[in-house]
C-alpha cells in the first residue's frame, strides 16, 4: 500500500541492500516495505543475543559487513511491554552487571502468581525512591497489590507499607552467614544459626520463643566492650555477633507473613527472580563480552519483555 495515498496500485522497482521497493502506479510515490528492515533488525538481534553468534557468523551469513551487522543490530527495538491489570503478588529483586564501577543495573518488579515480569527500571544505585517510582506506575496501570516479598534494603518495606510484606529467607540466611561465617567458632554464633537453620520449618511464635532466649542466654556476652587504646573509643566485642541478632530483630516482622496470610500463597523468597530470571539473563550479557552500555541494556529490555513464564 503506498503511504502517500493508500493506493494498492503498485509494482515492484527492484532492491536496495536486500530490500524491495516499490512505485505507486497512481502518485508515482517509491518507497520500501517498513516490515522488512524490521524482521532483519530483529532475526539479527535474536541471532546475536539467543543463539550466541558472531558478528562474524552473522556478516558472513547475510553476505554482509560486520561494520552492516553491528549497525543493524544497534538499530533494533524491543517491543513495548503490554499490560494486563489485575490483582497481583510481587516478588521485588535488583541486579547490577559487570564490575561495581560500571553503575549499570535494573530492579525488577516480578508477579508471583504468573511469573510474569511486570515492570522493570533500569539504576546506577539501588534507592528506596526506585521501589516508590515502579509502585507508582503499576497502581497508575491499574494492578491491585496483595503482597509483597522483598530480600531485605533498608527502607524498602516502608514503601510498601500498606501492603504484607515478606522478607525473602535466603537473603535474611545470607545476611546472618556473612557477620557470623559459614562455620562460626563461637558458641553464641554456633546456636544462632542453629536457630536460622529452623527458620523455613517454625511459625512465629516459635521462632521469636527461641530467639528471646538464645538472647537471655548470652546477653551479658553480647553487651561485653572493648575499650580501643589508641582512640579510647569503646565498642561492642563481638560487633558481628550484635548486628546479627539486630537484623533478624529488626526483620522479624516480616518473615512469616507468607505464613500469616496463607491465603494469599505469597513466595518466602526472592528466588524466582534471582535465580530464575536474573542467573540466565547475565550469562547472556557476559557470554558477549565488550558490549556498550546502551546495547547492554537493549538486550535486558527484550530478554524481560519477552520472558516466558515457567508452566
Amino acid at each position: 500500500m503506498c503511504p502517500k495515498c493508500l493506493s494498492k496500485n503498485t509494482k515492484k522497482i527492484g532492491k536496495r541492500n536486500e530490500i524491495q521497493r516499490y512505485q505507486c502506479n497512481n502518485c508515482g510515490k517509491k518507497f520500501q516495505s517498513k516490515r522488512r528492515p524490521e524482521k532483519l533488525e530483529n532475526s539479527l538481534f535474536k541471532e546475536y543475543v539467543y543463539h550466541r553468534q558472531t558478528l562474524q557468523d552473522l556478516a558472513t551469513k547475510y553476505n554482509k559487513s560486520i561494520q552492516w551487522v553491528h549497525y543493524k543490530i544497534k538499530e533494533y527495538l524491543p517491543i513495548a511491554k503490554v499490560h494486563n491489570p489485575r490483582a497481583v503478588n510481587l516478588i521485588c529483586d535488583a541486579t547490577f552487571y559487570g564490575k561495581r564501577k560500571d553503575k549499570l543495573g535494573t530492579l525488577v518488579f516480578m508477579d508471583s502468581i504468573t511469573h510474569e515480569i511486570l515492570i522493570w527500571k533500569h539504576i546506577q544505585t539501588e534507592r528506596v525512591d526506585d521501589y516508590k517510582y515502579l509502585l507508582v506506575e503499576l497502581l497508575n496501570l491499574g494492578y491491585t497489590i496483595l503482597s509483597v516479598t522483598i530480600y531485605g534494603k533498608r527502607g524498602v518495606n516502608s514503601v510498601f507499607k500498606d501492603y504484607p510484606v515478606q522478607m525473602c529467607h535466603f537473603h535474611q540466611k545470607r545476611i546472618i552467614q556473612r557477620y557470623i561465617t559459614l562455620h562460626p567458632k563461637l558458641e553464641a554464633s554456633q546456636e544462632l544459626k542453629k536457630i536460622m537453620t529452623r527458620l523455613k520449618y517454625s511459625d512465629e511464635n516459635r521462632f521469636t520463643k527461641a530467639l528471646d532466649i538464645w538472647y537471655i542466654k548470652y546477653k551479658s556476652f553480647l553487651d561485653e566492650i572493648t575499650i580501643h587504646p589508641d582512640s579510647q573509643k569503646s565498642s561492642y566485642t563481638h560487633k558481628k555477633l550484635v548486628a546479627a541478632y539486630r537484623s533478624i530483630r529488626n526483620n522479624l516482622p516480616y518473615l512469616f507473613t507468607y505464613k500469616n496470610y496463607k491465603k494469599l500463597n505469597l513466595s518466602n523468597t526472592t528466588n524466582l527472580i534471582e535465580g530464575g530470571v536474573f542467573s540466565p539473563l547475565k550469562i547472556l550479557i557476559k557470554i558477549h563480552r565488550g558490549l556498550s552500555k546502551s546495547l547492554k541494556l537493549k538486550i535486558v529490555d527484550d530478554y524481560l519483555v519477552s520472558y516466558k513464564k515457567k508452566e
